[in-house]
């Protein structure tokens, strides 16, 4: 009977999954769906890749610098030199060896990094003044040149590049914030938005330079943008290109730091109470003396173990031989005159302490160092018969 049960039910069993698996196969529609997972850690790392992808593709020779020290080997001739990083700790030594190899022949293109400061006569972008390059804000711009009658521009955000015998420029996504100014007409070309200025192109020695408002048109985000990638081929065609910039990423220390400083001065304020209690001393606290105390006494006292470490037993033992015999001719005139028997039986006589003491109180020191047992009981001889007259 059981087994009649367990068959009807592992049938009953099949025909349900194989209803259900019918089932599936008639409605189930199969389809691909793809899952944006954001930029790869190397993009993250790296701003241009994408640009620098696109220069290889080209045909380009491409390499990538974290600092200055690449001069060293790049020949100017046939090289540019793209600075798309941060500058503002450049010295005037930099300044010099960047000129100094675009001068030689070189293609030298940066971002101006800070404004025009008319009262100091200065921007504080070392490179930027040295080529004679004013950057503002172009609302002040606009604010200082009234707009005139023009055509309708289509895309008065956009940058235009003309070319010789091109009919229609090519357009480029700079920021329109900021304007590059070129107060000594030294720019060969330029290229302009409908608020201001973006790229000033300059002949320096046998080379040139490019300045741009921003670099951001390059970035893996905007390259593929309007005519922005074009851009970056036109100006360094057929040349090997060298991007400048900073990708080495902020240690973890860095990032708590910017991101958590008060965090981190609150757990140093903690590890410090921490180490104080740490440290304390461990055992019962000094009782603090008395107010009352004989500082008289304490004085004297470390007067004596002064003079015990430092001159020896003899001195304090002569000391007290001197005033037993100033006490004893005090009270006996012509003391001094006797001899040294008649001394002792004087001193036992005043003192009412038997001769064998006296004499053995006074008995003249050898110079051989006693031990405390034997000092302390020399000094407590002397001290009795002192005190007794």
């Amino acid at each position: 009977m059981k087994r009649v049960l367990w068959g009807t039910l592992a049938l009953l069993l099949v025909l349900l999954l194989g209803s259900a698996g019918y089932y599936l196969y008639r409605h189930a529609t199969p389809y691909q769906e793809l899952v944006d997972h954001g930029p790869s850690p190397e993009a993250r790392a790296n701003p241009y890749l994408a640009a620098e992808f696109f220069l290889r593709e080209r045909g380009l020779k491409v390499e990538h610098a974290n600092g200055l020290e690449v001069l060293s080997s790049l020949k100017p001739v046939g090289n540019s030199l793209l600075m798309l990083g941060e500058r503002s700790n450049m010295s005037p030594r930099q300044v010099d060896q960047v000129l100094n190899w675009a001068r030689a022949g070189g293609h030298l293109l940066f971002v101006a990094e800070a404004l025009w400061d008319e009262d100091r006569q200065q921007s504080g972008d070392l490179l930027l003044d040295r080529v004679q390059i004013h950057q503002l804000l172009s609302e002040d711009l606009e604010q200082d040149t009234p707009p005139t009658p023009a055509k309708k521009d289509a895309y008065p955000k956009l940058t235009k590049v003309y070319l010789e015998d091109e009919q229609a420029p090519a357009y480029v996504g700079f920021d329109t914030a900021f304007h590059l100014d070129d107060p000594d007409d030294l720019a060969r070309s330029w290229a302009d938005s409908a608020a201001a200025t973006h790229m000033i192109q300059l002949d320096y020695g046998q080379g040139s330079i490019t300045v741009l408002t921003d670099a951001d048109i390059w970035k893996n985000s905007a390259i593929g943008l309007y005519d922005n990638a074009w851009l970056l081929w036109y100006l360094n065609s057929e040349k090997a290109v060298t991007l400048l910039f900073n990708s080495d990423h902020p240690s973890l220390w860095q990032l708590l730091w910017r991101y958590f400083p008060q965090a981190l001065v609150a757990l140093a304020l903690l590890l410090g109470l921490w180490l104080w209690q740490a440290s304390a001393r461990q055992g019962p606290l000094l009782a603090p003396a008395p107010k009352a105390r004989r500082q008289l006494r304490e004085h004297l006292r470390a007067s004596a173990d002064f003079l015990l470490r430092h001159a020896g037993q003899g001195p304090l033992l002569h000391a007290l031989h001197l005033d037993i015999r100033r006490r004893a001719r005090r009270r006996h005139p012509g003391f001094e005159q006797l001899p040294a028997e008649a001394q002792w039986e004087v001193l036992a006589l005043l003192s009412q302490q038997p001769l064998d003491s006296v004499q053995q109180a006074l008995q003249p020191w050898a110079g051989k160092r006693l031990s405390s047992a034997d000092f302390s009981q020399q000094v407590a001889h002397l001290q009795t018969l002192r005190n007794a007259l």
